[in-house]
């Protein structure tokens, strides 16, 4: 499908998307967790950031070995001159990489706009819903002083109804995915999240409903694969989910940075409400990743009930190595889903050194594992 190819153009190329934005700025960021609205409604264009995998050298004497691979490679990108399109880096702080990342940036960067958006990380308190309040409005005020004029609310409003028709639309294609397997590759559903958190936004409002339309007329081939949720952070290797679909199994859902996380829950767009108001909601309540806490649980029975409501055979952990708020939410969710006798797995990948072979033959003899109904691993 023509329309799916430029989704795969765009993320392998997010310079040449820069290029034909004419004279919108660009304003990279690092986390789902960016306010690109407020992005948007003050003119600039919103470009998530992701690593182009070249070779590591100038990051290294800036971040420890042990620092994520996507954090190295941004930086190493922006060191090397390849994010000289970018006007500007938001960074919302997360984990502790991320946040060091974002010091080396300010000082060695060569972008004329930075803002560190530090929202909470408890967000189960009324104190924590103001805070977070704060914090969106003094990223408004640096925004609008680097623009020179106002965000208006009703500029804010438009970006929010384009985000959630954005938002719909995603959230359609995994409703087809789940309800017809093997109607959309996995490493095409990737694209499409992925390019939605860095293509103009003008283009993907009227790009991504007539890819719904398309699917929703197509029947879906006869699958027999196995139906698994993928959990993790980032994912930004493609060919995971061809190594899946090749040992057997269908993703009908996950719980991804890169995936359901980013756009699942729409704004609230009700004419009455403060749109300051229906941006600190949708930040307090959409779903949480390890970097944020509403309790104990939250996460484990949201896993749950997301592998059983998809009538999912297993759950695979895709994990980055040294991620540390993913592993260390690891094992009680693990703990979690064999308690439910939801069988999982978890495949650690590095972005500067993927061995497909091995993880082709774990995802095979797990794929294997739970058509045969045996031990989890």
């Amino acid at each position: 499908m023509e329309e799916i190819k430029m989704f795969h153009d765009a993320v392998a190329h997010p310079a040449g998307i820069a290029s034909g934005l004419m004279d919108k700025k660009v304003m990279g960021y690092l986390c789902s967790y960016a306010p690109h609205e407020l992005i948007h409604a003050a003119g600039f264009h919103p470009m998530r950031i992701f690593s182009s995998k070249q070779e590591i050298s100038l990051a290294d004497n800036h971040l420890q070995a042990y620092c994520c691979s996507p954090v190295r490679g941004v930086l190493e990108d922006s060191l090397a001159g390849r994010l000289d399109f970018l006007e500007g880096t938001v960074f919302p702080h997360t984990c502790d990489s991320i946040q060091r990342l974002s010091d080396i940036w300010r000082m060695k960067g060569r972008y004329s706009f930075f803002a560190d958006v530090v929202m909470p990380a408890k967000l189960n308190t009324p104190s924590a819903r103001i805070y977070m309040g704060d914090v969106l409005r003094r990223f408004r005020e640096k925004l609008e002083k680097a623009q020179g004029c106002g965000i208006t609310d009703r500029a804010l409003r438009e970006s929010m109804e384009k985000f959630n028709i954005i938002r719909r639309n995603l959230s359609r294609l995994y409703e087809l995915r789940s309800l017809r397997p093997g109607l959309i590759r996995g490493s095409d559903m990737l694209a499409m999240v992925k390019g939605s958190m860095m293509m103009d936004v003008d283009l993907l409002t009227g790009l991504l409903p007539k890819i719904v339309d398309r699917f929703e007329g197509m029947d879906s081939p006869e699958k027999s694969a196995k139906r698994l949720v993928v959990s993790g952070g980032i994912c930004d290797f493609p060919d995971f989910f061809d190594l899946l679909e090749e040992a057997g199994a269908v993703v009908v859902a996950d719980d991804l940075c890169t995936g359901s996380r980013w756009f699942e829950g729409e704004l609230d767009l009700d004419p009455d409400l403060d749109p300051m108001e229906a941006l600190t909601s949708r930040y307090m309540d959409r779903l949480v990743c390890p970097a944020k806490h509403l309790s104990n649980t939250v996460r484990a029975r949201e896993l749950v009930g997301l592998a059983k409501k998809e009538r999912a055979a297993g759950v695979v952990f895709l994990l980055l190595k040294f991620c540390d708020p993913h592993a260390f939410d690891y094992p009680y969710l693990k703990e979690c889903l064999e308690g439910e006798g939801i069988r999982n797995i978890l495949i650690e990948m590095d972005d500067q050194a993927v061995s497909a072979g091995q993880i082709s033959t774990r995802l095979e003899t797990f794929v294997y594992m739970i058509s045969q109904g045996g031990p989890h691993e």
